[in-house]
């Protein structure tokens, strides 16, 4: 094998040097976007995620100082200040003048700051339940969106193969029209299918920006990109998502939120424990004085929790209480929720094998009988044309009903799934 090295200058470099002006630069691969490249766009791009992880963020930074003694105080002072006389207002050393500095501190009992730690604990847990949620549901949301184009994009390659049939109807109609077959009003039919079908075109792309503007939501401006790829076929086991659904992500939230509230509820208890205060001071008198200090010990009398700490505590409760029958709503919601959702999904993927085995090879079976029997002047061209549509319809019918049964299967998966765990969670 030989290797071109030419020379600085030399006829071979300066031949090279024109050719790679002349000509125009090689067009580099259009980028696709599959529907694993949409999921992973979303979990880095969405702004909802994004917020959630800042409030996470925020909760573990408010925990920190949650078991933490109140800062110490100090104290400035003047004790024994005469304000009337000849002396008022005299800080002359030479009288019992004294001043003072001290500092105190209070001892918060530890059953409270036990109680405030647990409190920030779960709220570090729930902002991180809501970061799942969100996750969860960006996934969903983005997984709809791409199956909803995904879907389009199927039935306007569809309806390029109708419009191409028609173009040859037509041709075949102004053919046999000049050889004295048929009726002038026969050259009419096929460009009326013709705008029907334009009609219809346009319907797609509408839905198509529509679908793309939605994907946008999730991943910016890559979701103009072409499509690849297939989507997942995620198994839909009635028994396996039923067993699955308390971890809903939704109901995931009432394990924090009860675990904030049962904090709530000691910490509520401990406030009838009395805390404690501590303060040293110094105290400067006059020269003919000794100076001194002093300490002091203060301790809350919560005597009246009867209209003060129990009431707090009694709310708490209740709360706790709604809380669970909140939780036994929610249980219940969304376990009709799912019965709907499969019941729906059952009739999709039979409606769908109706439609392949019996519904769409019939259409086909009468088009290809009406075809032939127009061939050999036994029915007109509108019969013809009438049985295409049954068709045409029949398998645009078919791509949409299989995109409704994907984007339900995708809300299935992602919500009661137990194998979105992984990607529920934010990655380091």
């Amino acid at each position: 094998m030989f290797k071109l090295s030419p020379d600085k200058g030399s006829p071979a470099l300066c031949l090279i040097s024109v050719l790679a002006w002349l000509l125009p630069p090689l067009p580099l691969a259009a980028e696709t976007l599959s529907f694993n490249t949409a999921l992973e766009l979303a979990l880095h791009a969405a702004p909802l995620i994004t917020a959630n992880e800042a409030q996470t963020d925020a909760a573990r930074q408010a925990a920190i100082p949650a078991g933490e003694l109140p800062d110490p105080q100090l104290a400035l002072g003047i004790d024994n200040l005469p304000v009337e006389g000849t002396d008022k207002f005299n800080l002359s050393r030479d009288f019992m003048t004294m001043q003072r500095i001290g500092i105190s501190q209070t001892f918060t009992n530890p059953y409270k700051l036990d109680a405030r730690i647990a409190v920030a604990d779960g709220r570090i847990a729930l902002a991180e339940a809501q970061t799942r949620l969100t996750r969860l549901q960006v996934l969903q949301e983005t997984a709809v969106a791409w199956i909803s184009r995904d879907t389009i994009e199927h039935q306007l390659i569809r309806l390029s193969s109708l419009e191409h049939e028609n173009r040859l109807l037509e041709r075949a109609v102004t053919a046999g029209f000049a050889a004295g077959k048929g009726m002038a009003t026969d050259l009419l039919i096929p460009r009326a299918e013709a705008a029907r079908l334009a009609e219809r075109r346009d319907e797609l792309l509408s839905r198509r920006s529509q679908a793309i503007a939605q994907l946008k939501r999730w991943i910016g401006t890559a979701a103009s990109q072409d499509l690849s790829g297939t989507i997942p076929d995620w198994p839909i086991n009635s028994e396996a998502l039923s067993h699955g659904l308390h971890r809903h992500p939704e109901l995931d939230l009432f394990d924090p939120k009860t675990r904030i509230l049962d904090a709530e509820v000691d910490e509520a208890k401990a406030a009838e424990i009395p805390d404690l205060a501590l303060q040293l001071a110094y105290q400067r008198r006059g020269m003919a004085y000794s100076d001194m200090v002093s300490l002091q010990v203060s301790v809350d009398l919560p005597v009246f929790s009867g209209s003060r700490q129990r009431p707090k505590l009694e709310a708490k409760l209740l709360e706790r209480n709604a809380l669970e029958a909140e939780r036994n709503a929610a249980l219940q919601e969304h376990t009709a929720m799912l019965e709907s959702a499969l019941a729906e999904h059952q009739r999709l993927s039979n409606a769908i094998k109706r439609m392949q085995d019996s519904l769409i090879p019939l259409a086909k079976q009468k088009t290809d009988l009406t075809l032939a029997a127009w061939r050999t002047n036994k029915t007109d061209l509108t019969a013809l044309i009438g049985a295409r549509q049954e068709q045409s319809e029949a398998e645009l019918k078919q791509i949409a009903l299989e995109g409704e049964r994907q984007q339900l299967a995708a809300q299935l998966h992602y919500t009661y799934s137990q194998q979105i765990l992984e990607h529920a969670e934010p990655k380091p």
